[in-house]
C-alpha cells in the first residue's frame, strides 16, 4: 500500500497559555497542502523475530531510526493488534524543521494504512487517539482537512474555508528551528483561550485582504529575531503579489498565499522553494 502524506501550514498561530504539565495551550487553524512524502507499507510474511522494517530514501532524516514517529506508530498498534510482520518505506520529501508537520502527517497516515492493511477496524476517533499519543499535531493529519484546532493542537473545531484555486509557495530558507527552543522564548498572550478561538474564527472569516493585518503567528517576533533572513523573506513574498504571507508553525517555512500564480523569480535559489496551487 503506497500513501502520499501532505505537509500543513498554519494560518494564525496563537500561544494562549502554559499549562501544568509544561504543554502550551494554543489557537490556529491547520490547512493541509499538497506537498507530500512517499510511505509505502507491505505485509512481508516473514518470521515474527523479523516483525517490522523501516527504510528511508530522499531527505536525510535525523535522529535514530527507532526513534522516528513512522516506528512509534507502527510499535503502538503492534502492542494492542499484535501485527503481521512488515515493511516500511519512507520517501522523505517535505523539509524538516520547517513548522510542516511532516513527520506527524508520515506518522499518521501509517496509522491509517496499518489500519486498513490489516483489517482493524478502528474509526476515525480511534486512530486521533492513537495519534495523539505521538505528538500534539498528529491527530490533524488523520481528519486532514482544514480545522480550528485548540488545545496543544489536538482539539478541533470545524470552519468554513476555502483555498481551492488558490496558489502557495513555501520558502525554506535551510534553516531548522527547535520547536522546544521556539516555545521556551514566546510568551503566551492570554490564559483563556475561548475567547481567542472565535477571535480566530472570525478574522479567517474576513475578506483574503484583510488577512495580513488580522492573522498572526506569536512565534514570529522571537523566531524573526533570531533569524532575521525570515523577516526578510515574508517581505519578498509580499512584494511577489501575495495577500498573505506567514511562518508555518513554529518556522522556519515562510509560505505565501496569492490569487494568481506568482512570478517568484526574486527568492533565492539558495533556498527551498516550493509552489502549487491548491
Amino acid at each position: 500500500m503506497v500513501v502520499f502524506p501532505n505537509a500543513k501550514i498554519n494560518l494564525g498561530l496563537h500561544i494562549a497559555s502554559k499549562r501544568e504539565d509544561g504543554y502550551h495551550n494554543i489557537e490556529t487553524c491547520f490547512v493541509p497542502i499538497p506537498l507530500r512524502d512517499i510511505l509505502e507499507a507491505i505485509e512481508t510474511g516473514r518470521p515474527l523475530d523479523d516483525n517490522f522494517q523501516f527504510t528511508t530514501s530522499g531527505l536525510t532524516i535525523p535522529g535514530k531510526p527507532e526513534e522516528n514517529l513512522c516506528v512509534r506508530a507502527y510499535q503502538l498498534l503492534q502492542a494492542d493488534f499484535n501485527l503481521p510482520p512488515a515493511q516500511i518505506h519512507l520517501h522523505k520529501i517535505i523539509p524538516m524543521g520547517g513548522g510542516l508537520g511532516g513527520g506527524s502527517s508520515d506518522a499518521s497516515f501509517l496509522l491509517c494504512s496499518l489500519n486498513e492493511l490489516f483489517s482493524l477496524s478502528l474509526t476515525e476517533k480511534q486512530l486521533e487517539g492513537y495519534a495523539s499519543r505521538l505528538g500534539s499535531d498528529c491527530p490533524f493529519f488523520i481528519r486532514n482537512q482544514p480545522v480550528l484546532a485548540s488545545g496543544t493542537g489536538n482539539q478541533f473545531e470545524d470552519i468554513s474555508l476555502d483555498l481551492k484555486g488558490k496558489y502557495i509557495v513555501l520558502v525554506f530558507p535551510n534553516i531548522t528551528v527547535s520547536t522546544a527552543e521556539a516555545y521556551a522564548k514566546v510568551i503566551p498572550r492570554r490564559t483563556n483561550s475561548s475567547a481567542t478561538s472565535a477571535s480566530l474564527n472570525e478574522r479567517l472569516s474576513q475578506p483574503t485582504e484583510e488577512w495580513k493585518e488580522n492573522l498572526v503567528n506569536d512565534f514570529e517576533v522571537s523566531v524573526f529575531a533570531q533569524y532575521p533572513i525570515l523577516a526578510t523573506v515574508k517581505e519578498q513574498l509580499y512584494d511577489a503579489g501575495a495577500f498573505y504571507a506567514s511562518m508555518s508553525g513554529s518556522g522556519s517555512t515562510i509560505y505565501g498565499l496569492f490569487h494568481q500564480e506568482p512570478d517568484i523569480s526574486s527568492i533565492s535559489r539558495n533556498y527551498s522553494v516550493w509552489q502549487n496551487q491548491l
